[in-house]
């Protein structure tokens, strides 16, 4: 893929303009998502932070669930990023009672790992290998475990926990790095869409 590709932002809730900057410093030309129609004629796909329970509640208002499971199923590379990578988890703890998901990933994320608002945090790791990154951290979900396809791009502490992982087209992180300014994690999305 030679053009700039056209990835798109869930833009039920979350940070969906700060994510759309970052698309575009990274190279892509970023479209906000909130219709089927919408959600066809994009690349790719970015599920933003926000509440992971909301997001679910508003892709099934928004007649979205359906459409957005079958596009990631089917291959379509999607980045989500703190509740984004708990909608991309095939399995979640500490959700609520019949919390849906859109799945894709293996693995097993926890809602709220690392404590309450107040308990939010930054933080300096390395992701998937391209030196130090600063990380925030806001209410955010931390990988419990992953399957054999898993690969995982960056763990933080306390306790080496599990914050970015990737499957095939599927790239997720329990930190925003589209608060930072710093492109780097888009750039590599934006590489994924290319490369797929």
């Amino acid at each position: 893929m030679t053009t700039a590709p056209t990835i798109g932002v869930l833009a039920l809730q979350g940070d969906v303009r700060e994510h759309a900057r970052s698309l575009e410093s990274a190279g892509a030309r970023p479209v906000a998502v909130r219709r089927p129609a919408e959600l066809e004629a994009v690349d790719a796909l970015v599920v933003p932070g926000g509440e992971s329970t909301t997001i679910w509640k508003l892709a099934e208002a928004f007649e979205l669930l359906e459409p957005l499971r079958i596009r990631v199923k089917s291959g379509m590379p999607t980045f989500g990023s703190c509740a984004g990578m708990i909608m991309l988890a095939d399995r979640i703890e500490g959700g609520i009672a019949g919390q849906q998901t859109l799945g894709g990933i293996d693995m097993v994320v926890r809602r709220n790992a690392f404590g309450r608002q107040i308990d939010s945090f930054e933080a300096t790791l390395d992701f998937a290998g391209r030196g130090p990154l600063h990380a925030v951290f806001i209410r955010a979900p931390w990988v419990e475990s992953v399957g054999a396809g898993v690969e995982v791009l960056g763990v933080a502490e306390p306790g080496d926990r599990i914050v970015a992982v990737r499957q095939g087209p599927l790239l997720a992180t329990s930190f925003h790095p589209e608060l930072t300014g710093d492109a780097r994690v888009h750039s590599y999305f934006v590489e994924m869409v290319r490369e797929l």
